[in-house]
């Protein structure tokens, strides 16, 4: 039996995202909704959210993510071998995302294609792309490539949670001696038995939200996740007193850009608990007595390290918000159009060599803090996305005709026989 080669540097190879071609203005969406002036704008930190009407549905808008990452990339259907979905939109309680997807490889005759969907809220494209690579790093890889495709259509029901919704898919080719190369075994995870974010009624795909809880979880899984990563960077990568000095980019799960802020704001508060006496932490002594548990919620405390971290956001996480501020939340997707914002705003020379984290977290909760190392050129990687372009190319509608698209939406869910009255003359080819 001949032997394959094991694969080295694996990592993503290419990455090409896809949203709807409409989109709300936020500002006008507070003037809409009623409400203060910046509680989207500022309170949230968004400017624009995607939206879909009835044309679109999970399977379509992965099938047109797919099909222009293969056109775009010139990446053969015969030369997958795994193909793995990370969604939380479902719409059949049986059938996979993925085997829709097996449609697009039927005239390369290619149906030897492992892997199905995996689901928890906003983790499962994080669990897809570790699959893919664990299983081109294992014995049972053939040589092939894989796809993973993480994304969804969030919506929310009318009220405080609807301005975070949004819509988008992200399409990653991983391979061997990929330009962002995996850091194996740099991950920190953590996972508990939460219900801050659910969806229980099948009959709405609207979900049940807690919100502070869930802003408590995501920093409480920010905290264990990121301890974790430096642990073993410490252990497996030769690392003494590992920090946010170790990380030149980091890039976060964005339900909402703010919630981003205070991410990396946390994760400045573990460091100063890593090394209270440090020079670094001098503005914020005060906060020495307070214990890990006391500091879910403390409003002062949080100010004070969104403040100290002010310009290590701007430098390390700030460029990988461009998606997420001008689409809003993709759930699967989001870190992926982090990662596909970065590209696009930092040039290969600021990003050779240099370590990027990824920061997941889907409620329920799992979470994951991973890192790539920049080891070739991702400059046609940007060109390809094109994603300032892009975004540029969308139409803007009325709050009004938002609100029709979400009541069509809600009308429709789950009906069989359904003929969809959106016009296909606006969607993005």
């Amino acid at each position: 039996m001949t032997a394959i080669t094991r694969a080295e540097n694996i990592g993503v190879r290419a990455i090409d995202v896809y949203f709807p071609s409409r989109y709300v203005d936020q500002v006008e969406l507070e003037q809409h909704d009623g409400v203060s002036a910046g509680k989207y704008t500022i309170g949230l930190g968004q400017s624009k959210m995607a939206f879909c009407d009835d044309r679109e549905d999970i399977s379509s808008v992965c099938m047109t993510a797919v099909q222009g990452f293969m056109e775009k990339f010139s990446v053969s259907y015969s030369d997958i071998g795994r193909l793995e979905v990370g969604t939380e939109t479902i719409i059949d309680k049986s059938k996979s995302t993925k085997t829709v997807l097996m449609k697009l490889f039927e005239e390369s005759g290619n149906f030897s294609v492992e892997g199905i969907d995996t689901t928890n809220a906003c983790y499962g494209g994080t669990s897809a792309l570790f699959n893919a690579c664990q299983w081109m790093d294992s014995a049972a890889w053939d040589g092939r490539l894989a796809l993973v495709v993480a994304g969804d259509i969030a919506v929310y029901a009318s009220g405080n949670a609807r301005p975070s919704g949004g819509c988008g898919v992200t399409c990653i080719l991983v391979g061997p001696n990929a330009p962002l190369a995996l850091e194996f075994p740099l991950r920190g995870t953590f996972m508990e038995h939460i219900y801050d974010f659910y969806k229980p009624n099948l009959s709405s795909e609207f979900p049940t939200v807690d919100g502070p809880l869930s802003v408590t979880s995501y920093v409480r899984a920010v905290d264990h996740a990121y301890t974790a990563y430096l642990d073993k960077l410490e252990k497996f990568g030769g690392v003494s007193q590992a920090s946010l000095k170790d990380i030149d980019y980091i890039v976060f799960h964005s339900p909402y850009t703010k919630q981003v802020v205070k991410g990396l704001a946390r994760i400045a508060y573990n460091d100063f608990l890593r090394a209270p006496e440090s020079e670094t932490f001098a503005e914020v002594q005060q906060f020495k007595e307070v214990t890990r548990e006391e500091s879910y919620g403390n409003k002062v405390l949080e100010k004070a390290f969104v403040g100290l971290s002010k310009s290590d956001f701007a430098a390390k996480t700030e460029p990988s918000l461009l998606a997420a501020r001008n689409i809003g939340n993709m759930y699967t997707g989001s870190v992926f159009f982090g990662l596909a914002s970065l590209l696009t705003e930092v040039p290969f020379e600021k990003l050779e060599g240099k370590r990027v984290a990824m920061f997941s977290y889907g409620s329920g909760c799992a979470a994951s803090l991973y890192s790539f190392r920049v080891r070739a050129d991702t400059s046609d990687i940007a060109a390809t996305i094109r994603l300032n372009e892009r975004l540029d190319m969308r139409t803007k509608v009325s709050p009004v005709e938002f609100e029709r698209a979400m009541e069509l939406r809600e009308k429709t869910h789950n009906a069989q026989e359904y003929e969809p009255t959106g016009n296909v003359d606006e969607l993005f080819p």
